[in-house]
């Protein structure tokens, strides 16, 4: 047993998404049956009986290398010793929709699973700062941010057409609420709903770690895999991570309209994850 409330924490923290699930699933009527391409966030650690599913923008290169670290048979000992691109490579972890369709099952009831969430809008700005406005970014501009200026921007320059460097934040938000958008297929990774993601109301997660209190829960969950003495979460505070404020400055100019169709886009996300309406939107 744990004395630390760190168990009642985690335990709220489960219902909470449940309540959620089971409220929307009666306003909506839809279940639907998860395939295996549902199940590529879903990275298996067979050693210690493990599934993460990664969310971006929610400290997953960090955990990929943890991950790494894992299930590299003592190949790697320091997750930071990883360049974060050798994270990202999709060989490196094995993903659940890899596996059969009993040996998914099986590792859906049997592994401990767990996923990490942060405040929707704030993750949301962390993906447009990191894709549309860092320059090293340029196949996010080439893929997403022409479309956007074609679609959002009158009279835009043929250097922005052709480039897409230089996407408002604006326009990115009239692209995610266009039902054009949604019809074209699922959103990117980096913007797509933890909710569809994941499939929290689908898949049991035996734990809910938050990008809020983000060291602690990662070292409480390395310690409940016996690993705690010899592995630690990486510890960094980057100067540049987007903060609430941040997020309320980029969301200054964003119509009423939008932040209430913005708001129904990751409503799941706020309501599963206990995560309170900003205080900056306005929704009436």
């Amino acid at each position: 047993l744990d004395p630390s409330g760190a168990a009642v924490l985690h335990q709220n923290r489960r219902d909470q998404v449940v309540d959620a699930c089971r409220i929307n699933n009666a306003s909506s009527r839809k279940r639907r049956v998860l395939t295996p391409g549902d199940l590529k966030h879903l990275v298996v650690d067979e050693d210690h009986e493990l599934i993460y599913c990664y969310v971006p923008k929610v400290a997953c290169t960090n955990w990929k290398r943890v991950m790494m670290v894992l299930t590299g048979r003592g190949k790697y000992s320091d997750p930071m010793e990883i360049p974060s691109n050798q994270a990202h490579v999709p060989s490196n972890l094995k993903t659940l929709n890899q596996y059969s369709i009993a040996e998914i099952n099986h590792r859906l009831k049997n592994y401990f699973k767990f996923l990490f969430v942060r405040e929707p809008f704030e993750r949301l700005v962390s993906a447009y700062r990191n894709k549309f406005t860092l320059k090293y970014n340029s196949s996010f501009h080439k893929r997403f941010g022409t479309r956007i200026i074609r679609r959002y921007r009158k009279n835009a320059t043929q250097d922005a057409l052709i480039n897409g460097a230089d996407v408002k934040f604006k326009e990115f938000i009239d692209y995610l609420v266009d039902p054009a958008t949604q019809r074209d297929g699922p959103l990117n990774e980096h913007w797509q709903t933890v909710y569809q993601l994941c499939h929290p109301c689908h898949i049991h997660y035996d734990m809910v770690g938050k990008y809020e209190t983000l060291e602690e829960d990662a070292n409480y969950i390395l310690r409940l895999v016996g690993v705690g003495d010899s592995l630690h979460f990486p510890s960094y505070a980057k100067s540049t991570r987007t903060t609430d404020a941040m997020t309320a400055h980029f969301f200054s100019n964003i119509s009423t309209h939008q932040q209430v169709q913005l708001y129904k886009l990751y409503k799941m996300d706020f309501l599963m994850f206990n995560y309170s309406i900003p205080s900056y939107l306005r929704l009436d």
